[in-house]
């Protein structure tokens, strides 16, 4: 998930290593008619709540089909455990369908783990660091509220880093806000040859699609 200085003090979301005191805090949401019991904490993106760009991804799509997917800036884990979750009451066979959730910050890492594995979802949900995705690993679809705070070259040094990992005829599905940018990522998006629609609009935020040509 997005990341921007903390309720915690100077703080970043997207630091590796946060260095205020870490507390856990439980709270509960709904996603796409499953409630998730989930642990965030201090010094990770929207700690004891489910921020409202997240929300309005969640709330305007529909989980995605088995394959392969990457949670980027996965946070503590809701929205790649969400499609897990989706898919675990769909029946769909766990080798089948699996998301990989990247983050740079460790906390998140360490608490979206612990957060699939309190909902069994271990063997469906794996996060990590971003260095410890083999270059080797493509993806169907890719979802994320990208850290947009992280500044211009950086975001979109990260897009390029990711979107092409997505395997011919992928997607990509962000929330962005529309005051942080919107508008301008989904025309530098398609001039960087990842064509990119608009899903939905919703309390200042934009779904955005970005396709992978098939051929």
């Amino acid at each position: 998930m997005s990341g921007t200085a903390s309720e915690d003090g100077q703080e970043h979301y997207f630091s590796a290593d946060p260095t205020v005191p870490f507390r856990r805090e439980p709270f509960s949401c709904e996603v796409w008619g499953r409630r998730l019991d989930l642990v965030s904490g201090s010094g990770v993106y929207s700690r004891g709540r489910l921020d409202v760009g997240t929300a309005v991804l969640l709330r305007e799509t529909e989980p995605p089909g088995p394959g392969r997917v990457l949670d980027l800036g996965c946070g503590y884990g809701v929205i790649g455990l969400g499609i897990a979750a989706a898919w675990r009451a769909a029946d769909v066979p766990v080798g089948e369908a699996g998301v990989t959730g990247v983050d740079v910050n460790e906390r998140a890492v360490l608490l979206a783990g612990e957060n699939a594995a309190a909902l069994g979802l271990a063997d469906r949900f794996v996060a990590s660091t971003p260095g410890a995705v083999a270059d080797s690993e493509a993806f169907d679809e890719i979802w994320s509220n990208p850290p947009i705070r992280i500044g211009k070259r950086a975001l979109h040094e990260l897009l390029l880093t990711w979107l092409p990992r997505l395997r011919p005829g992928g997607r990509a599905v962000m929330v962005v806000g529309k005051n942080l940018g919107a508008d301008s990522l989904q025309r530098w998006l398609g001039e960087q040859g990842h064509p990119t629609t608009r899903l939905a609009s919703a309390k200042g935020f934009r779904v955005l699609e970005s396709r992978r040509p098939a051929g």
